[in-house]
């Protein structure tokens, strides 16, 4: 049997959960919603952004000069007035739109009425430093209330934002404070993570010696400790505020009018500054969060448990949830401080509804047992979601089965920073759900997966995900270099967006992505899946996490490399190892048995989570270790560079 069979015969095998009966009825999206949106696309678009409020209204929805996009172009509207004010004229002002949570367990909440005040107060400092529309604003910051209030007064005043990820390290704001030409930096004094502290103001300190566009440095006070504050550039949140009022004029944007920069890996060592848009992306924020969480405005408490410094939190804690009116939770820090169930902790607390998170933490919840969740009353939750990355089956199970009560749908997520939002995913109410698959694309999004000569491949069959239309959420090109925006995006195969994802369909049609296509190994001519390697180890019982990457091989072309992180009470040895490799033979085919594995207590992971291969294929070559500037502990990796070298030693002995 090969790779295609094997994973074909798993998805016949895997369980399938209809929409319940109860959620169907309620649910927002209802049946012929795909149809409607086939009918008349640019009506469909054009009838979720009249659901927006707009100073100008547009008459004109896509503008499309391949692969150039414009939505809604003739129109004009403020993002900030979008999330704000026209709540707080409806008489919502009282609503609670972010419960926050800080790591120390302070906690408060904002309802719409102090939010926008908040955001008029700062926008009006920022006006009177003298930041203006067009102008570029970096933010370094922790989860605390005010990076979303920075973020929404840039939009109050027509600058663009690039939120940094609050774990980068200087050079990183370098790179992206420089390609921006950013005037002003916001940050705070210090982060907090795991009971200690994080010196943003540090970082920045020594990024802005490299930064000859900064005018203006403004610090929050998060830690109170001291911090340099250097006369006539830095500027405490508080002294901006100090006697501004609570009300600013909106700045009118046109609908395509950069909004926002956020800065993503590419091939090269140059990040990549994706440029969105005003009218059309939160147009695209405010439909998927509708659709995909089924968010009922006067009951739901949304948690999107990620950090604003990636697109998830741009999209997902704040411009969907407030162009929404939702109410929401901010949680300042990480999953295990003080104890491993403080995730579940807040979900009781605040009787969380709806909860979307990564596969990653979820096999980490796996890896520490089910006695945390246990603890808690997570009754409140009805609908669960993934993002991020594939999910395993398993994982997906473990997720709905232990968190949601074995009730709740579970929403897997496909999209990227470039897509703006989810494209990919079921709707709940309408989609039966298959663990591991996102399913289809939502309505109105066109996709398809192609061979290498850039042909649709047949149902059962695997190959590339591609976009073959434009969409309203869609980046509007890479921060001065268009030539490289066509070059990685659309150059590949004619007409199509190449989304540099692998992915298969069942004989239903239905999407199950596997990973980056550089995370495809290929041994003896066999293109194998990292993610389908990782699933099958994750199904045995003994393994709470695993992660793959090939290592070049004399007769192979490339080995399966796999480090594998057991359950509690799991001990590594000789025989288990051999164990798994027939356990992964057995589930995928011969030819997919790892070659190594390596026993490992933790893998190598950034602050936010995400595993990072390119660390693991420098262990698995014995190359000098890249960037470990990320990593939320570099002892990790260490570790692992001396557990691989007796592991190579003893398979090539």
């Amino acid at each position: 049997m090969d790779t295609a069979q094997a994973i074909e015969a798993l998805f016949q095998e895997s369980r399938r959960f209809p929409p319940p009966p109860d959620f169907a009825v309620q649910a927002n999206a209802q049946p012929g919603i795909y149809e409607e949106a086939e009918r008349d696309l640019e009506g469909f678009w054009a009838s979720w952004a009249r659901n927006l409020e707009w100073s100008k209204p547009f008459t004109k929805v896509l503008e499309w000069k391949e692969p150039f996009a414009r939505w809604f172009y003739d129109g004009e509207l403020n993002v900030s007035v979008n999330c704000l004010d026209r709540h707080v004229r409806a008489g919502k002002g009282e609503k609670i739109a972010y419960y926050y949570e800080g790591e120390p367990g302070d906690r408060w909440s904002i309802t719409y009425k102090e939010l926008l005040d908040d955001v008029c107060r700062f926008a009006n400092g920022l006006r009177k430093l003298g930041i203006k529309r067009g102008d570029r604003v970096a933010i370094y910051m922790g989860m605390i209330p005010e990076l979303p209030v920075a973020m929404l007064a840039c939009t109050r005043i027509g600058a663009a934002h690039s939120v940094i990820f609050g774990g980068f390290s200087p050079d990183s704001i370098i790179d992206r404070v420089n390609d921006a030409q950013c005037v002003a930096v916001i940050t705070g004094d210090f982060g907090r993570r795991r009971g200690s502290t994080v010196a943003l103001k540090q970082n920045v300190d020594t990024a802005l010696a490299q930064t000859p566009s900064v005018k203006y440095c403004i610090v929050a006070k998060r830690v109170g400790d001291p911090v340099m504050m250097k006369p006539g550039r830095d500027h405490w949140w508080s002294d901006v505020i100090a006697g501004q009022p609570t009300t600013c004029e909106p700045e009118s944007m046109n609908a395509e009018d950069l909004l926002y920069l956020l800065y993503t890996s590419g091939t090269t060592a140059k990040p990549k500054g994706i440029k969105h848009t005003t009218g059309g992306y939160l147009t695209y924020a405010a439909m998927t969060h509708k659709l995909v969480f089924d968010l009922k405005e006067d009951r739901d408490i949304y948690w999107c448990a990620a950090d604003i410094g990636w697109v998830t939190g741009h999209t997902y804690i704040v411009y969907g949830p407030l162009a929404n009116c939702a109410t929401s939770v901010i949680y300042e820090g990480t999953p295990d401080y003080p104890d491993k169930d403080r995730l579940w902790e807040i979900v009781e607390r605040y009787k969380v509804t709806i909860l979307y998170t990564a596969p990653t933490a979820i096999r980490t919840f796996m890896k520490w047992g089910t006695q945390y969740p246990k603890r808690h009353d997570l009754s409140s939750l009805r609908l669960l979601g993934t993002v991020g990355e594939p999910i395993n089956p398993e994982a997906w199970m473990w997720y709905r089965e232990n968190i949601g009560g074995g009730r709740t749908p579970v929403v897997d997520t496909w999209w990227q920073t470039e897509t703006g939002g989810i494209m990919i995913s079921p709707l709940p109410g309408i989609s039966t759900l298959k663990p591991g698959s996102a399913i289809r694309p939502l309505p109105g999004i066109g996709a398809d997966v192609v061979n290498d000569q850039g042909e649709s491949v047949p149902l059962g069959g695997g190959g590339y995900a591609v976009l073959t239309r434009p969409w309203p959420g869609m980046l509007r090109g890479i921060w001065g270099d268009d030539k490289r925006y066509v070059e990685t995006y659309w150059s590949r195969f004619p007409h199509l967006y190449f989304a540099g994802d692998g992915c298969r369909r069942d004989a239903d049609g239905d999407y199950w992505f596997m990973g980056r296509i550089d995370d495809v190994m290929n041994v003896s001519g066999h293109r194998i899946s990292t993610a389908e390697v990782e699933s099958a180890f994750v199904g045995n019982p003994r393994v709470a996490e695993a992660a793959v990457c090939g290592k070049l091989d004399d007769i192979t072309g490339q080995a399966i490399y796999a480090f594998v992180t057991l359950k509690s009470g799991e001990n590594g040895s000789e025989a288990l190892a051999n164990e798994l490799r027939d356990f992964v033979a057995e589930k995928l085919g011969r030819f997919t048995r790892p070659k190594y594995v390596t026993f490992t207590p933790e893998l190598p992971k950034t602050r936010s989570g995400k595993i990072m291969r390119r660390l693991l294929r420098d262990v698995a070559e014995g190359r000098a270790l890249g960037d470990t500037t990320t990593l939320a502990d570099s002892a990790v990796v260490k570790d692992l560079e001396e557990r691989a070298k007796t592991e190579i030693a003893q398979e090539d002995a």
